[in-house]
């Protein structure tokens, strides 16, 4: 009896038969309890195979899976972080389209019923205002004998202003102005045995119109904050110029200055003396808010203001400067 038939009689398990079911499948691993039949224990072999395949499968498809899953998360991850930017750059972009030009100037917040300043400032059109300030003029004198002297006083009055394109304007009107002040005059003793001083106190009182004719120009700073400067001439129309003197005078010196053609009493210097005419040429500027504005500046006298001069070279000349306050209506 051959083993074969030992092996389908019987069922025994030899060493032998075990040892060839291994030498036919050389991938697989035999459990101890393997069938040790060679007809049996091919099939069982292959049995074994695919069960050690299909766990290999598993095992790859459940690696591929958690990769999987770990790769989603990740991705999932960036997703969130890009949506989350995108949210905050468009909501960065509204807030600043939503945020206001505060250079724009709000007029309605200083005055509801004004129009745009833009629109009514620089066109075609006549702007009215009443000024007021402080003014000094300043006689300056050549080869003469009247002395040298400041008048401090006021100015009153009103002008107008023609504007025009690209923040140009310009400006006339008429201003009262009263000045007043005063001046010692040395005067050499006539009466030998006199000690004491002897000089002429001088107080003069002025009074004038002036007519302006500026060329102003504009420069808007911020909201209704406008810088300006102007640059013309202006003239003087004198309408009196009382010199109230006081005398400390002997007698003798008295009588020698009447026959020298000097003035011992009160008068009018513009009757005797000066022209009424003063031609000026001055330049300045200031600040404008809203109706409001204030402005400084320089005129400088042009003319002589003596009527007769009695030398060659004989001068005087009154130059100027201000400080004025004024409103648009």
């Amino acid at each position: 009896m051959t083993l074969g038939k030992v092996c389908s009689a019987k069922g025994n398990r030899t060493p032998i038969a075990r040892m060839k079911i291994l030498s036919t499948n050389r991938y697989t691993m035999a459990p101890k309890n393997a069938l040790l039949c060679p007809s049996t224990g091919k099939k069982r072999a292959k049995v074994l195979l695919f069960f050690d395949i299909r766990k290999f499968l598993c095992h790859f498809f459940c690696i591929i899976e958690k990769n999987t899953v770990i790769l989603h998360s990740e991705m999932k991850k960036k997703s969130l972080i890009i949506v989350f930017l995108s949210v905050f750059a468009i909501c960065v972009w509204a807030d600043d389209v939503r945020k206001p030009d505060y250079q724009i100037a709000d007029n309605t917040f200083f005055d509801p019923t004004r129009k745009d300043k833009v629109e009514e400032s620089y066109h075609f059109g006549v702007e009215y205002r009443i000024e007021a300030g402080y003014v000094q003029h300043q006689q300056r004198s050549k080869k003469i004998t009247y002395p040298d002297m400041y008048l401090h006083g006021a100015r009153l009055g009103a002008t107008f202003t023609f504007k025009l394109p690209l923040h140009f304007g310009l400006q006339t009107g008429l201003l009262y102005t009263m000045v007043y002040g005063g001046q010692k005059q040395h005067w050499r003793s006539q009466d030998a045995p006199s000690v004491q001083e002897e000089y002429i106190q001088h107080r003069v009182l002025e009074h004038n119109f002036t007519i302006p004719v500026r060329a102003y120009y504009t420069i808007p700073l911020w909201k209704q904050l406008n810088l300006f400067f102007y640059g013309g001439a202006q003239l003087h129309i004198g309408l009196a110029e009382n010199d109230y003197m006081k005398l400390h005078l002997s007698d003798k010196t008295k009588t020698w200055l009447e026959t020298q053609g000097i003035h011992t009493a009160p008068y009018d210097r513009m009757a005797d003396e000066l022209t009424r005419a003063n031609i000026q040429l001055g330049v300045g500027g200031g600040l404008e808010w809203d109706r409001y504005r204030v402005q400084a500046g320089y005129d400088f006298g042009l003319n002589n203001q003596i009527k007769h001069p009695q030398i060659k070279g004989q001068h005087m000349w009154e130059w100027g400067w201000f400080v004025t306050f004024s409103y648009r209506l």
